[in-house]
């Protein structure tokens, strides 16, 4: 985490804050040219897959083919390693390290139309607070772009996000901590924010939908005919035998790292299935598994057993405080999120680090998915606002709210960084889509069911 003393008084953290920028101006973040002597994208991607699963690999490299906005969710290794050929401030927070806006997006909370936040902690490791954003503001450029979305409006885009996360900081810089640790995005309040009447509009019939199908997001995998199953639904849902034993042993030793009080909320379910579920984009590949749960009236529940690998940012920003992988995901997102999953726990076997959560609702993840479609130039804004969230939770807001500052230089070179990395990723993509041509990397395209 950064270096500067947290009980000093706000002022003077924030001081030390604005000095920093002595150390890095903030202009000096627009700047990005691919350094010579740049590492191969290819190669960093053809080496991530040396650990994963040789039947899933070739399905990754399809999702990542699909457009820009796709190879950049599967290249997360790639940016960090642009990242860190660049100054940085020395303000680390405890950074999601993969937060493109495709991981933002609603979850189930204790209130019932749920909570926006970041949902997504694979890459999670303290570094510098820019890393994120930079990643965040890239992402809205490629994103925009692929929609068709002109560059003055990509810029502008970036530059709301920019924004939103820079006054958010400066309004959480200046509550106590504990209400800042506190701090939430209503899902409701927030479409409430959108602009466009009839967007808004919508939007309030679609989380109604979500919150009256409520438990049921995933129901659709489950099949009750004569047992309770997980029927597959290849390549995205299939049957590995030679790694289920790994999952049953995962799951079991999982039990033993959660709190005593939700391992007996736990118990009162049986595992009852396992599948592998290719999820995402970056994740396909690695051992990713749902557990079906049930109870003897066949209540059921999904829990997700995900592998936990070194984090991208670590060849970088310094090894985990945590040797157990999963472990360093669960607290790195009980540190960044507002309401942590329930079941989040981890476990070791078959020579692999996991993680265990809930799945996602589908419902409720579809409602973020929908307003980004709907109203990206609000999406932006409320992805800025998260982020700042997320790192005033185990940062120092008031060190970065005054290394920020109240002007716009920051925004403005983010959004700089944005354009200019959003260039350097279509070229990335068009040399990634040479090496399937070419045969040095394989990829296949999911049928749709």
């Amino acid at each position: 985490m950064s270096d500067l003393p947290r009980l000093l008084p706000f002022a003077d953290r924030r001081a030390a804050g604005h000095a920093r920028r002595s150390r890095m101006s903030r202009s000096a973040h627009a700047d990005w040219t691919a350094p010579a002597g740049r590492l191969d994208p290819i190669g960093i991607l053809i080496a991530q897959n040396e650990r994963r699963i040789p039947e899933l690999v070739p399905l990754r490299h399809g999702r990542m083919r699909t457009d820009p906005f796709a190879f950049l969710r599967g290249a997360a290794a790639v940016m960090a390693a642009d990242l860190a050929t660049m100054p940085n401030t020395g303000l680390y927070v405890q950074c999601g390290g993969d937060a493109h806006l495709a991981n933002f997006g609603a979850i189930a909370g204790r209130d019932e139309h749920g909570l926006f936040d970041i949902n997504d902690f694979d890459e999670t490791l303290p570094a510098p607070f820019e890393w994120d954003l930079k990643r965040l503001a890239a992402s809205i450029v490629v994103a925009a772009r692929v929609q068709s979305v002109p560059d003055k409006a990509c810029r502008a885009l970036a530059r709301r996000a920019a924004h939103a996360y820079r006054r958010e900081m400066e309004q959480l810089a200046v509550v106590p901590p504990i209400d800042a640790w506190h701090a939430t995005i209503g899902l409701e309040a927030a479409i409430e924010d959108i602009a466009d009447r009839e967007i808004r509009r919508t939007e309030r019939r679609h989380l109604q939908h979500a919150v009256e199908t409520g438990r049921d997001g995933y129901g659709h995998l489950v099949a009750t005919d004569a047992r309770l199953r997980l029927p597959e639904r290849p390549p995205a849902i299939l049957r590995l035998s030679a790694q289920e034993g790994a999952a049953h042993e995962a799951f079991a030793a999982y039990i033993g790292s959660l709190p005593e009080e939700r391992r007996v909320l736990l118990m009162r379910h049986r595992l009852r299935d396992v599948a592998f579920k290719a999820v995402g984009v970056g994740s396909v590949g690695t051992f990713c598994a749902i557990g079906l749960f049930a109870t003897a009236d066949n209540d059921f529940m999904l829990l997700q057993l995900k592998e936990a690998q070194t984090s991208v940012l670590s060849p970088y920003a310094g090894a985990s405080a945590y040797t157990h992988q999963g472990q360093r995901v669960v607290v790195g997102q009980r540190m960044m999120q507002a309401e942590p999953d329930l079941f989040l726990g981890w476990a070791s076997a078959g020579g692999r680090d996991f993680y265990v959560r809930q799945l996602k609702d589908a419902h409720l993840a579809a409602i973020g998915q929908q307003i980004e479609a709907a109203s990206l130039a609000f999406y932006a804004r409320l992805c800025g606002r998260t982020l700042a969230r997320a790192h005033a939770r185990a940062g120092d807001a008031a060190a970065i709210s005054g290394y920020l500052g109240d002007g716009d230089s920051f925004d403005e070179a983010c959004a700089h960084f944005a354009i200019a990395y959003a260039d350097q990723t279509a070229q990335d993509f068009q040399a990634f889509l040479s090496a399937i041509a070419a045969g040095r990397i394989a990829a296949i395209t999911e049928s749709r069911r």
